[in-house]
């Protein structure tokens, strides 16, 4: 009997044993999370850019910004500057060069109607001529250098290869920056010396709704800036600042602005360039093979009398005016050997 009911207290005790082990263990797997998704309690990516908008670090240095790991615009960035930008210059750029080869087909050049004269009139002075040709000399540079940054590694690299594109592009970087401050000096002077003549007024609405001359083959009359020349005045102005503000705070990182400011300056820096370069192409067009005679104002400094009277006869009259109420007339007029 003694013996049984040993036998029976040792087996109720083991039960008991093995009923709590069984216990203690579904317990602690119940605490735990599943195998089959180790990451559930993790924290995502996503999540903490939506609940700080960034992801910072820690440094030793004393900028800041520095410790700023990923941001979201970042990613927006990347996106217009490979992506977006190179749409917005195709069109633009190659948009603006096949429309004047289609409008040279159809319109033609723009002739002197009358014929040349074989007199001239001074219509820029030397230092005109100056500043104008450095502004655009500079232009041209910086603009070639900063399509590169855009669209070198797409259309240069495979043509010319790594080794030649890597000295190009840093030659090119160079060039950019520091052109960029001739740039900024040449429209402040062009501003201050031709802002007189480039003030709106009612001719020019008359004189667009002729057609300026552009369009058939009418002349309006027009001061010494017509409404298409302050059309272009405008947008050098305007464009050139914004194209050199942007551009200072892209050469200077960080002196006024953050990461998220910087990436600002460089969409607008390169939206407006693109553009800025659509611009200046019709207006080298109609300054060149667009207009009989009008190249040799910037290249000579003078142009035809008849040119004068068909495109700028107010303009004309009032230099006619100015030698006839000296007493010593400059030596405006000269003769020239007739083309005709």
């Amino acid at each position: 009997m003694r013996c049984a009911a040993l036998r029976v207290s040792t087996a109720a005790i083991v039960a008991a044993v093995i009923i709590g082990l069984i216990f203690s263990a579904s317990l602690a797997t119940a605490q735990q999370p599943s195998p089959t998704d180790p990451n559930a309690n993790a924290v995502h990516e996503q999540q903490l850019l939506q609940e700080f908008g960034r992801i910072h670090g820690l440094g030793s240095i004393p900028d800041v910004k520095s410790y700023t790991i990923e941001q979201p615009m970042g990613r927006t960035w990347r996106a217009f500057h490979e992506v977006w930008l190179h749409w917005i210059g195709d069109v633009a750029v190659l948009g603006m060069i096949v429309l004047l080869a289609v409008f040279y087909l159809v319109r033609g050049r723009v002739k002197i109607e009358s014929g040349r004269s074989g007199v001239t009139i001074t219509r820029f002075s030397g230092f005109e001529r100056f500043v104008h040709w450095m502004t655009a000399t500079c232009f041209i540079i910086l603009a070639l250098s900063g399509l590169n940054i855009t669209f070198g590694k797409e259309v240069l690299l495979p043509l010319i290869g790594p080794d030649v594109f890597s000295t190009w592009s840093r030659a090119a970087k160079y060039a950019h920056d520091f052109l960029s401050f001739p740039f900024t000096l040449g429209i402040v002077l062009i501003f201050l010396m031709w802002l007189r003549g480039n003030i709106p007024n009612r001719t020019d609405i008359e004189w667009i709704k002729r057609g300026g001359g552009i369009v058939g083959h009418d002349h309006p009359p027009a001061y010494r800036f017509n409404a298409g020349q302050k059309g272009v005045f405008w947008m050098v102005i305007l464009a050139g600042t914004a194209m050199a503000v942007s551009g200072y705070l892209l050469i200077f990182p960080f002196y006024a602005t953050t990461v998220f400011g910087m990436q600002i300056a460089q969409i607008a820096h390169g939206v407006i360039a693109v553009l800025f370069v659509a611009g200046i192409l019709a207006h080298i067009y109609i300054g060149t093979i667009g207009m009989e005679g009008a190249f040799e104002a910037m290249g000579e400094g003078t142009v035809d009398l008849n040119w004068a009277k068909e495109h700028h006869s107010l303009w004309l009259e009032e230099e006619r005016a100015s030698i006839a109420n000296t007493t010593s007339p400059p030596p405006t007029y000269q003769d020239r050997p007739s083309t005709t």
